[in-house]
């Protein structure tokens, strides 16, 4: 059970802040996870989640329909349930997380005729740029991702059990699901039967029996791809598909069924109703439904023309910025996208990463230093807390927004000990020199001072303890940190409309100016680089740079 998952503490040794590479959810910090609670659609509450196996969640959401390439909209429920496949894999369990294609749908269908290509190449081609998106933005493969057409047998028989049971019945060829035998109806979306129109994705049949019944089989029209069936050729209706997947891979009961909230009515009000009404027995323990991305207060959709694909956005932004910026918004609230929230996601990631490898770099100094000094009270405080705090958010209907402010904690105390850090070194180094000068013995140091292995134990915890944090949520990049910094600086440029030879220039003709004692030219420079998201700052060893929100 979720209250019952233990975590165990890591070895704190220097070692561990050398890698790059994420630490692994296993080597979490204790105390034990709080109670997870989700709030369940069905209810309209958070409740405890308690699945029915012990140790084990089933788990099936929604996916898409490859005609084109995925919008944000997509991105933002994939990473919503990545964060909770993930997390509850960190809570012990065993998760098997079902994951579908519509492979066959009046879309893809008009979109393979428009190109003169078969349905088969078209769905199968953007299946693949979809898993690509996906690997981009660090969500974790489902356990399975099954195809409409490989589980046509399955839906002909879930069609035929609903027509046995008296819950259905045919017209020319096509089957219809009957509302009217199913009092039920309705009760996920908690909509009354007038406010019942015809799916948005087929017309109005006036030979239906109530305008709210919808199809589980579709008689086949010239030119499509079909399957031979009791009723005829034809194929799928839109909702019989997930109820016939989830069932086989998960059982007619199983604990979390996800997706956009747009799929509550009709997707999922129908696939529970023609589930129930094939299986009685058959439930959802735990409805989930992710928010929207609103785009001038318009729900973004490719229906509307008024999206933006995933590749359109990380052409400009890191993947990673992008699923920091969907994750900083609880996922059942709508996000609203806008450049300045894509700006200020990105500049975050780069003070994670950049803190995180300034952090390594220190650590690695003493690799082989063996020190074994246990970590400094005031570190293993800020690490217990955001250690419990982290557990306390998640296990609340997964307050990622709360998580992502709480890793300001640790990063301040990460860039405080690495000031301290350095400050001391110049004073020994200083202490060093004088002393050799006199020729006197080293001066003790007072006790009540950090010393540099304290600096160093307290930095291997603290940068231990944000990367498994950001692994959990799967922030955490899959290369060396270098590699990523160095891509966060080319999207700004990128952005900035600049290249590395471009900048070099401008901060050489700032140097010019600054020698030249031409203050309002070299300010100039740097305002002008700040609006485009390029921050200066002058070192002792020149100047460098760095992306940042731009400036108005």
């Amino acid at each position: 059970m979720a209250e019952e998952a233990q975590v165990t503490p890591p070895a704190i040794v220097a070692e561990e802040a050398q890698a790059s590479m994420p630490v692994t959810v296993s080597e979490a910090k204790a105390p034990s996870a709080p109670q997870l609670e989700l709030f369940n659609s069905m209810t309209k509450k958070k409740e405890p989640f308690k699945p029915r196996v012990e140790g084990k969640v089933a788990m099936y959401v929604c996916g898409v329909t490859p005609y084109d390439f995925s919008h944000i909209g997509h991105a933002r429920a994939y990473v919503a349930f990545d964060v909770l496949y993930r997390y509850l894999k960190f809570l012990g369990y065993e998760v098997e997380y079902v994951r579908n294609f519509t492979d066959i749908d009046d879309k893809i269908i008009k979109r393979a005729n428009e190109r003169g290509e078969t349905v088969t190449n078209l769905s199968s081609r953007f299946i693949n740029e979809f898993l690509s998106d996906m690997a981009e933005l660090q969500c974790l493969p489902p356990t399975c991702e099954p195809r409409v057409t490989d589980h046509i047998e399955h839906i002909k028989e879930l069609i035929t059990k609903i027509m046995e049971n008296g819950k259905a019945y045919t017209i020319e060829g096509d089957v219809y699901f009957s509302v009217d035998s199913f009092p039920e109806y309705l009760s996920l979306s908690g909509r009354k039967l007038d406010q019942n129109q015809a799916g948005a994705r087929v017309a109005f049949d006036t030979r239906k029996r109530n305008p709210a019944d919808f199809a589980l089989w579709k008689a086949a029209k010239e030119g499509e791809p079909f399957w031979d069936s009791p009723w005829g050729r034809g194929r799928p209706g839109w909702h019989i598909e997930c109820s016939a997947m989830s069932a086989h891979y998960l059982g007619h009961v199983f604990d979390i069924h996800g997706g956009g909230k747009d799929l509550i009515f009709p997707h999922h009000e129908n696939e529970l109703a023609q589930s129930r009404a094939a299986y009685p027995e058959s439930e959802v323990k735990c409805w989930m439904h992710n928010g929207f991305v609103n785009k001038d207060d318009k729900k973004m959709a490719k229906s509307d023309n008024n999206f933006f694909t995933i590749r359109d956005i990380i052409a400009l932004y890191h993947p990673l910025a992008l699923r920091f910026f969907l994750m900083r918004t609880h996922y059942r609230a709508d996000v609203n996208h806008s450049d300045q929230a894509l700006e200020i996601a990105s500049d975050r990631v780069f003070y994670i990463y950049q803190t995180l490898h300034d952090c390594e770099e220190v650590v690695a100094t003493y690799r082989e230093e063996g020190i074994s000094v246990p970590v400094p009270a005031e570190e293993q405080k800020v690490i217990d807390e955001h250690h419990k705090n982290f557990l306390e958010h998640m296990s609340e209907d997964l307050r990622t927004t709360d998580v992502l402010d709480g890793l300001m904690d640790p990063l301040k105390a990460i860039n405080s000990n690495l000031n301290d850090f350095k400050k001391l070194q110049q004073k020994l180094e200083q202490q060093k020199k004088k002393q050799q000068q006199q020729k006197k013995q080293q001066q003790k140091k007072p006790q009540s001072q950090k010393q540099p292995e304290d600096h160093i134990q307290a930095l291997t915890a603290l940068g231990t303890e944000l990367k498994n944090k950001l692994s959990i949520l799967g922030l955490m990049p899959p290369t060396s940190l270098a590699e990523v910094l160095q891509q966060l600086k080319d999207k700004a440029l990128e952005r900035a409309g600049l290249t590395e030879a471009n900048l070099q220039e401008l901060i050489e003709q700032r140097n010019v100016a600054r020698r030249n004692k031409q203050f309002e030219v070299s300010d100039g420079i740097r305002r002008n680089l700040a609006t485009k998201g390029i921050a200066l700052m002058d070192e002792p060893t020149g100047t460098v740079w760095r992306p940042c929100e731009p400036e108005p």
